[in-house]
């Protein structure tokens, strides 16, 4: 898989906004800045997230021959299935969040010449069906520590840990001339999996303005590593709150480079997404 996915309908706007992982962000904290111990303030958020995806994947060939390695922004433009649940947790300077997503997207392309054999250009005609399936699910647990808290202003120091289980499903039925490519495997399936597991460490907040001080800007930072090489992912935009919560309107990315040696090489996913969160 390789490069990125433009969402493509409003099937995949839907199913997508459920489908990836968003850990708490600075929208879900607090409605009041408080650094005093005292009730826990409790906050669900729900959000749609609209994003491209990109990452690299090869596909070893059980019959021999060169792995294949599929483009796959020219092949998913559907969703099956999503689930996604978030909660975060203050009380104080200490809080708390988890979220746990699954996803699984897929479509079938036909006549395609996106993909690669061993890494190497196909002569001009070669096609092949390809049917493409990503499953994948994602936790993630952290706790926080509140170092401003501000009206104005709040900011959370966190650590803790993210899961992220991905498995791709390739079926491919290859037609034409393979020049000197090795023509073992020219259909056939294969299939991939990894389940990591990272340490992060971050920070999120939000700065409020506005005479009604219904306007902030929420912000999300995060970077781990351990079974990856390295994970990150960033977020910010706007949000208007209400008395039982908040709208917002936020850009994410979240990237993942794998250790060498791996069939899935890296995954990342990068759009906008809006949200609304629920407070008690």
């Amino acid at each position: 898989m390789k490069d990125s996915v433009r969402p493509c309908n409003a099937i995949t706007v839907l199913a997508v906004a459920a489908a990836l992982l968003v850990p708490g962000r600075g929208s879900a904290q607090s409605a009041t800045a408080s650094s005093e111990p005292g009730p826990w303030r409790v906050s669900a958020t729900l959000y749609l997230f609209l994003p491209s995806i990109g990452g690299a994947t090869s596909f070893p060939v059980e019959a021999g021959g060169g792995p294949i390695n599929v483009s796959a922004d020219k092949v998913i433009d559907s969703l099956k299935m999503a689930f996604m649940g978030a909660l975060d947790a203050h009380n104080g300077r200490w809080g708390m969040f988890t979220d746990l997503v699954y996803f699984d997207v897929g479509n079938t392309k036909t006549n395609s010449s996106d993909f690669t054999i061993g890494n190497i250009g196909l002569p001009a005609g070669t096609t092949s069906n390809l049917e493409l399936d990503l499953k994948g699910s994602a936790w993630t647990l952290a706790g926080e520590y509140r170092v401003a808290a501000d009206p104005a202003f709040t900011l959370d120091l966190l650590a803790g840990a993210r899961m992220f289980a991905l498995k791709q499903r390739l079926n491919w039925s290859i037609s034409g001339s393979l020049g000197t490519i090795d023509p073992a495997g020219r259909s056939g399936t294969s299939e991939v999996s990894n389940t990591l597991w990272d340490g992060i460490v971050g920070a999120k907040g939000r700065y409020v303005f506005g005479d009604r001080r219904q306007w902030s800007v929420p912000m999300y930072l995060d970077v781990g590593g351990g079974e990856s090489s390295l994970t990150w992912q960033a977020a910010t935009g706007l949000s208007y709150a209400y008395k039982w919560g908040e709208l917002s309107a936020m850009w994410r990315y979240l990237d993942y480079d794998m250790k060498s040696g791996q069939a899935i090489q890296s995954v990342n996913f990068s759009g906008p997404m809006i949200g609304a969160t629920f407070r008690w």
